[in-house]
């Protein structure tokens, strides 16, 4: 598109609820009609990509992998997609980030309800029904399995960030290539908005070079991670949503980890993983993923 005709496209802003907390989708188009358009479509693709990932959803495709532990589930390519990716960072972080772990963040979903810490008995219990490496995956079919009974699917760390980037593929797909996508504080952005160096987004409490790459986004994603968000405080410590599968727990730590990466579901898994260990563990992991760049 030539310059002076990318910077006659309108701003459109469009609002619904979905996963749980609004999502906004911002995006320039020629016309009100392609802005519309591309608008629902974008947002029929999140409802229906929440449908099949969610962990709270009877008929999810999580539950029926649950349901049937031990036997191969037919799955859609999209949710053997953001497994298979699970599964490949919870690899490379050796367990840090599980997306086997919804029996500890049941427990401490709870514990937020009611204000009560887990007992240790029922965190061991759930501790022995988390273990990705028993989350079976058939590229072929596609298809997957939960080797043992009980175990329970949770892709909170990164299903978000992986609609939201499949939001945005749905917007370029319908003829909009300038919008940006938000939920939660994450962010996925495509190209920049007509005669701006790129999308604006401030992070607070971020280091300089971080805010620097945030205040011009293009075709990145941003997510952020930690206590603030979501927590409980218990005989005055305050355990975060985001749970160590090692320790069964919730984090304790007051930290909160941004992260810049190429795509929504890379940014989100590792920012929960991040938040998780150890700084030295951490540069490890980051050392994979070379145009990542984050701040504590």
């Amino acid at each position: 598109m030539l310059p002076h005709a990318a910077a006659a496209q309108k701003r459109y802003e469009y609002r619904e609820v979905h996963m749980g907390m609004p999502v906004r989708i911002v995006l320039y188009a020629d016309t009100d009609s392609l802005a519309r358009t591309a608008a629902k479509a974008a947002f029929e693709r999140i409802a229906s990509l929440d449908s099949d990932l969610s962990d709270y959803r009877p008929d999810s495709e999580l539950r029926r992998i649950e349901a049937a532990a031990g036997a191969w589930v037919r799955i859609k390519p999209s949710t053997y997609d953001v497994l298979a990716r699970a599964v490949g960072i919870a690899e490379i972080s050796g367990g840090a980030f599980d997306p086997t772990i919804k029996p500890l963040t049941h427990l401490w979903r709870e514990a937020r309800r009611t204000g009560t810490a887990p007992r240790q008995a029922a965190l061991d219990s759930a501790r022995a029904l988390v273990s990705w490496q028993r989350l079976q995956l058939d590229s072929v079919n596609p298809a997957a399995r939960l080797t043992t009974r009980g175990m329970r699917i949770d892709l909170g760390g990164i299903a978000k960030g992986y609609i939201m980037q499949e939001a945005l593929r749905t917007l370029q797909r319908n003829g909009i290539t300038s919008a940006l996508v938000e939920a939660g504080g994450d962010i996925v952005a495509g190209s920049r908005p007509p005669g701006r160096p790129g999308w604006r987004v401030d992070v607070p409490g971020a280091d300089s070079a971080f805010r620097a790459r945030a205040a011009a986004l293009e075709n990145q994603a941003l997510a952020t991670s930690g206590a603030s968000a979501q927590f409980v405080e218990i005989d005055g410590v305050r355990y975060s949503h985001v749970v160590d599968p090692v320790t069964g727990k919730g984090l304790t730590s007051s930290a909160t980890m941004h992260v810049i990466a190429n795509d929504g579901a890379t940014a989100d898994a590792l920012a929960t993983t991040v938040s998780i260990v150890e700084p030295g563990t951490a540069a490890a992991i980051l050392a994979r993923f070379p145009d990542v760049i984050v701040s504590r």
